[in-house]
């Protein structure tokens, strides 16, 4: 094809796409009906069209977070754990631990023990 032809090809495309933006633009302008003063009518809205139903939603699996796996060590320990042995067996870093210690203490999830051991509350 030569490119005139090419050209042509488009322009017709272009020309139909217009007419059915057009014809889409005209329809969204008849559906609206705009309130005047003297009616004070409210605009109706266009209900959705009816889906079909859903397939029951897949249940996700839940995350552990950080906060959980500490707690769950803490309950476990009787007599109580530290920063270290907690360290050691989550694989956190020294400052995650103590964050979330901190945290837990103030919402009364864990108690001190004794100086840098902690209970569970």
């Amino acid at each position: 094809m030569t490119t005139q032809k090419q050209l042509a090809a488009v322009q017709k495309k272009l020309e139909a796409i217009k007419l059915k933006v057009d014809n889409l633009l005209t329809a969204v302008e008849k559906s609206e009906t705009k309130p005047t003063k003297a009616s004070k009518a409210k605009a109706v809205k266009a209900t959705p069209a009816k889906k079909a139903p859903k397939a029951p939603a897949k249940k996700k699996a839940v995350k552990v977070t950080a906060t959980d796996e500490v707690l769950k060590i803490i309950n476990r320990s009787k007599k109580g754990i530290n920063v270290t042995t907690l360290m050691k067996k989550t694989g956190f870093d020294q400052k995650k631990v103590r964050n979330i210690l901190n945290r837990t203490f103030k919402q009364g999830k864990i108690k001190r023990a004794d100086k840098g051991v902690y209970v569970g509350a």
